[in-house]
């Protein structure tokens, strides 16, 4: 089944009188289930494609669908439930709130949602166990170290059951260690859940973890591949 697919998507910035065209004409799909890479050096496109297929921007032209849905031309409100019962994202810089455990970073999604306390405590302590960080549940972000923290990020995406989490470049602000741990939980909660993740990076030891790898340069898609 189709999770996401892009057609013909361009994106043009305008600041002052200088347009910056950062997609020119992009078109893939995305399957349930797969574990993709968009890969290209910085500029590429690989951040803005994942903002518009994640419902936090509109394309200038062509169209973007999730689970079915065009999304494009949804307003604000409208995307931002889209995002809600759909989407989990994954931030280079971790984006966990600093007043907050691990164990409530987790919980807010569910909270939005309105999941009850039980099934809250329950859900949370799960994956925080999927993850490997169950002893560090009531520890806030600054007491973690950056492999944790993202790791926790992890667990956050999954927390209201997307269907597609988007990470873009999870692995920039760890050591190779943290980022290598980071990349395996991904793939590991892949596989165990079905969940489709697509994620960003210009790391060459990051793409060697997506089973398709698509390759972006100057805003159009140069190349695909699969892992046979």
């Amino acid at each position: 089944m189709e999770v996401t697919r892009v057609e013909n998507v361009t994106r043009t910035y305008k600041v002052g009188k200088v347009e910056t065209q950062a997609l020119r004409g992009v078109s893939f799909s995305i399957e349930s289930g797969e574990f993709t890479g968009l890969v290209g050096p910085s500029g590429s496109g690989k951040t803005t494609l994942l903002q518009l297929i994640g419902c936090l921007d509109q394309p200038t032209s062509g169209r973007v669908y999730v689970n079915g849905r065009d999304v494009s031309r949804l307003n604000r409100n409208q995307r931002a439930d889209v995002r809600r019962g759909t989407i989990g994202f994954i931030f280079q810089f971790f984006a966990l709130i600093p007043t907050l455990t691990a164990y409530e970073n987790v919980e807010m999604p569910l909270l939005l949602i309105g999941q009850s306390a039980s099934e809250r405590r329950k859900r949370v302590m799960d994956l925080l166990g999927s993850v490997d960080l169950t002893d560090r549940a009531h520890h806030r972000p600054d007491q973690l170290s950056g492999g944790e923290q993202q790791r926790v990020a992890v667990a956050r995406a999954l927390a209201p059951k997307p269907s597609l989490v988007l990470a873009d470049e999870p692995t920039a602000n760890l050591d190779t260690p943290n980022g290598k741990q980071v990349m395996e939980t991904m793939m590991r909660l892949n596989q165990e859940t079905g969940v489709t993740f697509v994620f960003a990076t210009h790391d060459p030891r990051v793409i060697q973890y997506a089973r398709r790898v698509i390759t972006l340069r100057d805003g159009l898609v140069v190349a695909t591949s699969m892992d046979s």
